[in-house]
């Protein structure tokens, strides 16, 4: 197959590097990716992508997590597009926000109260600050290599950032209790809380699933000293288990932080909590001109309603084990040695003797000549537009891409 078609994409990367440092941040900075890799798109539509010169891919990174139910969806561009003739950004929310309120109360187990924020980041900061003031403590937890986020307490990045930013930080090592109890251990009497994602999802790195005997001794040690634990729900929140990604573990967080999946690819983030941490919620001052967007809160309703009636992480399950189990045969048929780990409604999937990531990346440019947009390092993401077919498709570029990666000449 010839080479995709990026003249426009070329043109407009050259026009944004004058104008935006490095032609553009953070973690959708394509140079990041192999080449092929496309800057820029043109639109979205269920589970397929469209770049901005045309080609067009099923797309399995989902806007990095926010496309949960396929882009467009009509119930929810319909509730938002409502909501938009009436006003979105306002002298202060709408109706809507208490109707999302409930709704979220409603769904998530742990929670008996909501404060909504525009991202994850948000989210995640404001748990922390609720903690710190509910407690009266400092130190928070983190497990080594986690992300929450991109602002100094937690970002993975030290430019920038002062020891004194991360002066009351400490780590511990995921699904490790000795290391987690150690950690509590040395904060002694001025721990405020742990936090933990639902699931180990290193960027570059196999992910891991918790297990029951680490999900219960976080709760214990947080109920045996009165920190707070907190739940990072943003990547993972609502792909999982509707009402809490520990729900089938028994163990149920104090706060979490939710957005990604929460309205669907509008911008949205909330914190639920318990009711013993209301007070502290009410006296902390986060807040933004724009959290009380009244357009993205419609769009979660309408999204949280279907995600609920359509059982939508169980169809998740179903075309994410269709998924592994398709990579695994093709890998074994072209003698590739592959790893898939994490959820499966949340895919990756790794090569052996790849530390350089070149089997990777080859592999990954070649499923996009096929029309299969995968990632090379970073978790994936499925959607409920998601149909067998499009697995099906996915898995028959695979063969491809697999046959490309075995006429790598052996690494020197």
């Amino acid at each position: 197959m010839t080479a995709l078609e990026r003249a426009k994409d070329a043109a407009l990367r050259a026009r944004a590097l004058k104008v935006v440092p490095t032609g553009m941040w953070g973690h959708l900075h394509a140079a990041k990716l192999p080449s092929a890799y496309p800057q820029f798109f043109a639109r979205g539509d269920g589970a397929t992508l469209w770049d901005a010169d045309g080609n067009r891919y099923v797309d399995f990174m989902c806007s990095w997590g926010p496309n949960m139910l396929g882009h467009h969806h009509p119930e929810v561009e319909e509730a938002a597009e409502r909501q938009r003739r009436l006003g979105d950004v306002l002298n202060g929310p709408g109706e809507v926000m208490v109707d999302l309120a409930e709704l979220l109360v409603d769904t998530v187990a742990h929670a008996d109260w909501v404060l909504f924020q525009k991202n994850g980041t948000d989210a995640t900061t404001t748990c922390v600050t609720i903690a710190r003031a509910a407690t009266g403590k400092r130190k928070i937890l983190m497990a080594k290599g986690a992300y929450h986020g991109a602002v100094p307490w937690c970002s993975p990045s030290l430019v920038g950032v002062t020891a004194e930013d991360r002066a009351h930080l400490a780590t511990y090592v995921f699904n490790d209790i000795a290391s987690l109890e150690e950690a509590v251990q040395a904060a002694g009497d001025d721990l405020a809380a742990v936090i933990v994602s639902a699931y180990r999802h290193d960027y570059g790195f196999d992910q891991e699933l918790p297990t029951a005997e680490f999900a219960q001794a976080v709760r214990r040690l947080c109920d045996r000293t009165g920190a707070v634990l907190i739940m990072d729900e943003v990547r993972a929140g609502f792909r999982l288990h509707v009402a809490g990604s520990w729900e089938p573990f028994g163990i149920r967080p104090d706060l979490a932080a939710w957005s990604k999946a929460i309205a669907n690819g509008y911008a949205l983030a909330a914190v639920t909590g318990a009711e013993w941490l209301r007070d502290a919620a009410g006296r902390v001052t986060v807040t933004g001109s724009f959290w009380a967007g009244a357009v993205s809160m419609a769009a979660a309703v309408a999204t949280l309603k279907v995600i609920r009636r359509d059982k939508v992480p169980d169809r998740l399950l179903a075309l994410g084990n269709q998924l592994r189990e398709g990579l695994d045969a093709r890998a074994r048929q072209f003698g590739a040695s592959i790893r898939q780990s994490g959820p499966v409604q949340m895919p990756t999937m790794l090569f052996d003797d790849d530390a350089d990531f070149r089997k990777g990346y080859a592999f990954c440019n070649a499923m996009l000549e096929r029309g299969v947009y995968f990632h090379p390092k970073h978790n994936m993401f499925l959607c409920a537009a998601h149909t067998p077919e499009d697995i099906a498709f996915a898995l028959d570029a695979s063969e491809h891409a697999f046959s490309v990666v075995a006429a790598l000449p052996t690494a020197a």
